[in-house]
């Protein structure tokens, strides 16, 4: 395939989709599959996948997106540096309206704050470049899929000896997110669809220990409509032929080894964090990545005093139960009524990748309307669970 076109033919779907269907048939039993990436929740969204997926496929949405998993004690530390009186804040723009305790780096820029949006931290290094007098700090957020840029734009600034430049780290890792996720006995899961940005850093082979240890199978997916339905379909050919493996249909872009390069540049400039707070997921061990002390003199952490505070969600926020995957955002009581888009209570609604935000801008309404329906299919349904891979059914 050359065009993106060519990912998102009618009878291309059409053909997938039959054959799901029949996998389904043979399986006869609900299935519960989640997309880890935020960016895989908006594209089922956005093409109506999920509206045209048998009923007994239950899509789960997980916790793959990185402002989304930012707990306010974060969001107040980051607050306090901008508020800094020689201080430029620079962030990506998703970040700007994610509430903290009592006010947002939206807000906080209204009251006179220096913060600027950019679109990626070299131009944060630009503006310390244009700026020697100031102190430049640079929100670095996201999973693995941004630390790259993250750690080359720290090396050029210490090539450069710019040394009015900092970055505020909350990269995380998705591994330990998704090994927290395994171990909820609230959440059971038959197979993943697992994050294609991510997977282009580090490979397919840290996500060995799902199907070894776990005993879940897991397809790593692009996000075009036929990248979820074969992933999808190759996710329900593992289980009627009770195997649990590590597949890449997005072989495409994803090399078994990772990007070299790119996990080289990582593991120069950051070390694993002995534990990082996650929004719904609470501490999770060795979960994010922090700055090495070669490199402290970029560390913001270090250079200005913040609060460090765990703070609690607002009580009627459910983002935390959504991120594990427990509710769906209609079940939240404050969805798409004091929750908007334009007025957040929890960082689901705000973030560009978050399951809320998907939700609102897609089809909000016709989730309960789908709960009620009929199913396509005529499977009959079995509430007994799925064996372990290699067991006989």
């Amino acid at each position: 395939m050359k065009y993106v076109d060519e990912f998102r033919e009618p009878q291309k779907a059409e053909a997938l989709l039959h054959e799901i269907e029949r996998l389904c048939l043979i399986l006869g039993k609900p299935i519960k599959l989640m997309e880890v990436c935020g960016g895989h929740t908006h594209s089922i969204f956005k093409y109506g996948i999920e509206e045209v997926l048998p009923n007994t496929i239950e899509l789960i949405h997980g916790p793959g997106c990185p402002v989304c998993v930012m707990p306010k004690g974060r969001l107040d530390d980051a607050i306090a540096i901008s508020q800094n009186p020689n201080v430029i804040f620079t962030t990506f723009g998703d970040a700007m309206r994610v509430p903290g305790s009592t006010t947002s780096l939206l807000q906080a820029k209204a009251q006179g704050a220096d913060i600027r949006m950019v679109y990626s931290p070299l131009d944060s290094l630009q503006i310390a470049r244009e700026n020697p007098d100031k102190e430049i700090v640079f929100f670095a957020l996201g999973f693995e899929t941004t630390a790259p840029s993250t750690a080359f734009t720290i090396l050029q600034a210490a090539s450069a000896k710019i040394h009015n430049f900092s970055m505020f780290s909350n990269h995380v890792l998705v591994i330990p997110a998704l090994e927290a996720l395994l171990d909820n006995p609230d959440l059971q899961l038959d197979g993943f669809i697992g994050p294609g940005h991510v997977s282009m850093v580090i490979g397919t082979d840290p996500y060995q220990f799902i199907s070894q240890q776990y005993h879940k199978p897991i397809v790593i997916s692009g996000f075009e409509p036929l990248d979820i339905f074969q992933s999808i379909w190759m996710l329900l050919q593992q289980l009627v032929e009770n195997r649990c493996e590590v597949e890449n249909q997005y072989n495409r872009i994803v090399e078994t080894q990772g990007n070299i390069v790119a996990i080289e540049a990582i593991n120069e400039v950051f070390t694993v964090r002995e534990n990082f707070d996650w929004r719904g997921l609470g501490d999770i061990p060795n979960s994010g990545l922090k700055i090495r002390t070669k490199y402290a003199q970029f560390d913001a952490e270090l250079k200005f005093t913040i609060p460090n505070l765990k703070v609690a969600d607002h009580k009627a926020c459910k983002c935390g139960e959504i991120l594990k995957g427990v509710l769906k955002p209609w079940e939240c009581k404050v969805f798409g009524t004091a929750c908007t888009p334009e007025t957040p209570i929890g960082t689901c609604m705000v973030s560009s990748e978050g399951a809320c935000a998907a939700y609102y801008k897609y089809g909000r309404l016709s989730k309960v309307a789908k709960k009620n329906t009929p199913e396509k299919s005529q499977v009959t349904i079995s509430q007994e669970p799925l064996p372990a891979c290699g067991k006989s059914r």
